[in-house]
């Protein structure tokens, strides 16, 4: 079959295109950002990238048998995210009518109530708009997945890792129906084409339906960790969001409206997926442990992290891979050299993650802390991969935007919060590395906060450049 895949970069999507393509699909994937999908070589043949972004309208490919609708707007603007899924969602209902698609399969949250929060009420109104249209649709209604890389699983982990002792809210006590990644990517899989599942509607999860503390409880015992939580019932959701933002990599929009989601059962209201696609799905305890094998093998397929509806940055993506000249302060910091320039550029694109920024890592810890503090989403989200890195990846508080290693140049915008936009950029030449730090003031405050880093920035960069080159020697 030929099978359209929106969201085809996004943490569910990254993965399902891939199984997709091993079962022999032909698959179309749809991105705003064409760059940031990932095909590996095995598949690549059976993978076409189009360029498309839902709120601007999209011309699909006409000739397509089935699409994925795996799109949201979960990002750092709370107050519009639903808007922007309206109409998304309406947007690709119209172009689907243009094609000869027979199947739509869309993703969405457990709906256990009427008292829904913002986020589910969106995911609810969405499915809605997308059963309007003339395609049936298959939807898969999940509450938390569990995988490498989930936004769930890395939020329990952090709190697990780093915190003996939690004051918890009393949301901890909301029992939900966890799913491990593997068995929601086979739902996926396996209910394309499937006459049965046309038109219907599923609940899944899997076999243990906990409470967020057995959750967080049944984690530390994974991880051999004595943890005692104590709840407390004063925490409102504006306060759990700020906590979860100070110990987690989430951002405070996303913590706002997970915590605002979590104060309602998820549990599964139905089974009968089971009548059709009959499945043993992994225990929350079994899913936990599949999910450190891949990191213990540095095998993440894909995060939350690096779903570009996570980042801080408009849609029209390409506005930033081009580094503006005018209107801007700019600081170059320049070394020669006479090594390998490939070996200079291999350091290059390590920086950040577990790596560090080669030099002076207490100030970036600190800028990170600070960008913590401000509702930024700080250093905490590291880097997926260590050896790998495209288009669209995260790097701590960075986006890549351009990686081209046959050049050796690297661009990464900031999503720190600063009174502007930054630019950090790299380019290795065959015996000189140059450092560019791009910055676009807003307003008079943007101004003082160059010339308040100057300083340090007059200390840091030619340090990092040499770090770089040390690094390159050895």
């Amino acid at each position: 079959m030929k099978v359209l895949l929106t969201g085809a970069n996004g943490y569910v999507g990254t993965r399902l295109l891939e199984l997709l393509a091993e079962k022999g699909h032909e698959v179309v994937a749809l991105a705003r950002v064409p760059e940031s999908v990932h095909i590996p070589e095995r598949i690549a043949k059976q993978v076409t990238v189009v360029q498309g972004d839902l709120l601007q309208g999209v011309k699909l490919p006409p000739d397509i048998d089935a699409a994925y609708y795996l799109v949201h707007s979960m990002c750092r603007h709370l107050e519009d995210f639903d808007q922007k899924d309206r109409k998304a969602a309406t947007q690709f209902v119209q172009a689907l009518t243009q094609t000869r698609c027979k199947q739509l399969i869309y993703l969405t949250g457990l709906i256990t109530t009427q008292n829904l929060s913002k986020h589910l009420a969106s995911r609810l109104e969405v499915e809605k708009i997308l059963k309007s249209g003339s395609v049936p649709v298959t939807v898969f209604r999940a509450g938390i997945i569990i995988g490498s890389g989930s936004a769930s699983f890395e939020i329990i982990r952090d709190l697990v890792e780093k915190l003996p002792i939690m004051v918890a809210p009393k949301w901890v006590k909301t029992r939900c129906q966890p799913i491990a990644v593997r068995d929601v990517l086979f739902y996926l899989a396996e209910a394309l084409g499937h006459q049965k599942c046309i038109g219907k509607t599923f609940d899944i999860g899997g076999p243990d339906i906990l409470t967020y503390k057995e959750m967080l409880l049944e984690f530390a015992r994974v991880r051999k960790l004595r943890r005692l939580i104590l709840v407390v019932p004063v925490l409102t959701p504006k306060l759990s969001s700020l906590w979860l933002i100070f110990v987690t990599s989430t951002n405070y929009f996303l913590a706002r409206s997970l915590v605002d989601s979590m104060t309602i059962d998820a549990v599964c209201q139905e089974n009968h997926v089971q009548e059709i696609l009959p499945r043993t799905c992994l225990s929350y305890r079994e899913a936990i442990e599949k999910a450190f094998e891949q990191i213990q093998e540095n095998a993440v397929i894909s995060s939350w992290r690096d779903s570009w509806t996570a980042s801080g940055l408009d849609p029209q993506y390409h506005e930033y891979i081009k580094v503006p000249e005018h209107g801007c302060y700019k600081m170059q910091t320049s070394k020669s050299f006479d090594l390998d320039p490939d070996a200079v550029f291999k350091q290059v694109y390590h920086i950040g993650g577990e790596t560090g920024y080669f030099s002076m890592n207490w100030a970036w810890r600190i800028r990170g802390l600070i960008d913590r503090y401000l509702g930024g989403v700080g250093l905490r989200r590291g880097r997926t991969k260590r050896k790998d890195l495209k288009a669209g990846d995260v790097i701590d508080f960075w986006r890549v935007v351009q990686i081209d290693p046959k050049h050796r140049h690297l661009i990464l915008f900031a999503e720190m919060r600063v009174p502007g936009e930054a630019w950090l950029e790299f380019h290795v030449h065959s015996h000189q590395i140059d450092q560019i730090a791009t910055f676009r003031p807003r307003g008079l405050f943007g101004r003082f906060y160059w010339w308040l880093f100057w300083p340090i920035h007059l200390i840091l960069f030619p340090g990092m450049l040499r770090m770089i080159l040390k690094r390159a020697r050895t």
